[in-house]
């Protein structure tokens, strides 16, 4: 599977404020690059504080995308994969409508009772086992399971919980961010790369190309595969 990062920034690499407040950081012109990165995609990730912060849809917003991709044999929209360990979507979010498939990778601390309201709300629960040592989903299970459902080409919208787990699971391989032209601030606002931090080994990245969105930039990276 190839998994790609995007991720919107200030330059002080906050991703919301501290009261973790949605914010607009950049435009139309990322919008629209956002948009054509998920139409390559199988699928399209979030963590589950995404959902309950924001309440995503994930599908395209182009027309012609989505027509291109019918086209192609696929279905219209990627496939959209939520990790809630504990099943903590709420069943009317609009991410388990029927615009496309939705995964919710759980883990045993997701009862049988609230697993089977979550597909009756039009998710497929998908049990992760096993999980890890703090009851969390086991990323590397869960994108090996969504492998054998056919996704190959994964993109990961965050937020910092889930993509710094992605890259502590080693399975990142590129990054792409935008960096918006503002100041967020604040020791709990969200950053691209939250949980427990590296101290040891760090991922690293190569820089593959900067280009001007609005009134930022884009950085894009491949990310090598050793740490230090």
């Amino acid at each position: 599977m190839h998994v790609v990062v995007n991720a919107a920034q200030s330059v002080d690499g906050k991703l919301a404020t501290r009261r973790r407040e949605q914010l607009r950081i950049s435009g139309p012109e990322d919008f629209d690059r956002v948009d054509r990165v998920r139409a390559a995609a199988d699928a399209v990730l979030v963590g589950v504080g995404t959902v309950l912060a924001d309440d995503p849809h994930l599908t395209l917003d182009e027309e012609d995308r989505r027509v291109q991709r019918l086209r192609n044999g696929r279905p219209g929209h990627p496939a959209r994969v939520v990790v809630d360990s504990r099943g903590r979507t709420p069943t009317d979010a609009r991410i388990l409508d029927d615009a496309a498939t939705t995964y919710l990778l759980v883990s045993a601390a997701t009862t049988e009772e609230r697993r089977a309201a979550l597909e009756a709300a039009g998710g497929e629960v998908v049990a992760v086992e096993p999980e890890t040592d703090d009851g969390h989903v086991d990323l590397a299970a869960g994108f090996a399971a969504l492998a054998d459902r056919g996704v190959d080409r994964l993109m990961v919208e965050g937020g910092g919980e889930v993509i710094y787990s992605c890259f502590a699971a080693d399975l990142v391989d590129e990054l792409h961010v935008y960096v918006g032209s503002m100041v967020i601030g604040g020791r709990g606002a969200p950053t691209l790369a939250d949980g427990e931090g590296f101290t040891e080994a760090f991922p690293r990245l190569d820089l593959t190309d900067a280009e001007r969105f609005d009134d930022g930039v884009v950085l894009s990276y491949e990310v090598r595969d050793d740490a230090s």
